[in-house]
């Protein structure tokens, strides 16, 4: 066997492998979320805590971000319907200049949540720092999550894996050539769950427990 063909098979070999991958990492996500999505409001079960999971409110250009509108709309809904008492919005806030909990927290203010009933996770940089902090530094372990499907679906499944009794709420997705580019990137970022996992990966910060009510 020459080189050439022992680096086509191996290259190949690559190929399936991570095809496979990316199929049983997918299955394993939507079987873990069975049972556990809910779409209609009065269906939710009543939950202390929902964890709305952040997202930038423009997108490059300055245009508006509609999966971060969907969300701030899904938790208003949770919220005024009394299926959640509060509500940890987690995103990122790794620079001064950009805060996605500040301004998730301003929306829903003013959408009519009373803000004692809103606690800020500064530190949820990734969907796996957010629901390991949701116990570690939150100590909760039930919550009903808040996001797209897509995105409820690796976080169930990393709430399975903590520990964590979780439903989750689904806003409305996008259908756009941006929620398509979304979806394949989501293919990936279930990988890297399991890739996570296997590595013993931690959360980037955790910090001072903080006491919810």
């Amino acid at each position: 066997m020459n080189y050439r063909k022992l680096l086509l098979y191996l290259f190949v070999i690559v190929i399936i492998i991570s095809l496979v991958a990316v199929v049983y990492c997918n299955w394993a996500v939507n079987k873990a979320a069975e049972g556990k999505l809910f779409r209609q409001v009065k269906e939710v079960p009543f939950n202390k805590v929902g964890l709305l999971l952040g997202t930038s409110k423009f997108l490059e250009g300055g245009r508006a971000n509609l999966y971060y509108q969907y969300r701030i709309q899904a938790a208003l809904e949770l919220y005024k319907a009394g299926k959640v008492q509060y509500i940890i919005v987690s995103g990122d806030n790794s620079r001064e200049d950009y805060n996605e909990p500040e301004l998730m927290r301003n929306d829903l203010v003013q959408g009519g949540i009373d803000s004692n009933h809103i606690v800020l996770d500064y530190a949820g940089f990734r969907t796996f720092d957010s629901i390991v902090r949701l116990r570690e530094i939150f100590g909760q372990s039930k919550v009903t999550i808040i996001s797209q499907q897509f995105h409820n679906e690796r976080a169930l499944y990393i709430a399975s894996k903590e520990g964590i009794t979780a439903v989750a709420y689904n806003a409305k997705d996008v259908t756009t050539a941006a929620g398509f580019k979304t979806r394949l990137r989501e293919r990936l970022a279930r990988v890297k769950v399991f890739v996570d996992y296997l590595t013993n990966k931690q959360p980037k910060y955790l910090g001072p427990k903080i006491i919810i009510p």
